[in-house]
């Protein structure tokens, strides 16, 4: 699976702005159609399913296919409803699961 996602959020928000969050998980997201040395298949093994949630509320999700890059990178919009955390989720094609919590900071 991948390693710990990094995750970028604006310092301070502000109830009302729009605020843009950026995600980036480091992970080969292999398509399973390469071959290895001896001529077998690599089996395929990407993060197929993204979501984000704020305070307890789904603002986000995306759906990866093979022809994602590795090292997947999503970035999104959203107009920060009040104070909360963020839960940040991503899946791969075994159901392994990481998760991120981050709390934004509403002045």
């Amino acid at each position: 699976m991948a390693s710990k996602p990094r995750i970028k959020l604006p310092e301070t928000a502000k109830v009302g702005e729009i605020i843009e969050i950026k995600t980036l998980i480091a992970h080969v997201m292999e398509t399973g159609q390469r071959r290895d040395a001896a001529g077998r298949a690599v089996p395929r093994d990407i993060i197929n399913a993204f979501s984000a949630s704020y305070a307890g509320r789904e603002i986000f999700k995306a759906t990866l296919h093979p022809g994602t890059s590795a090292n997947p990178y999503l970035q999104f919009m959203m107009r920060v409803p009040g104070p909360g955390e963020f839960e940040f989720t991503w899946t791969d094609d075994a159901g392994a699961k990481i998760a991120e919590r981050v709390k934004l900071n509403v002045v």
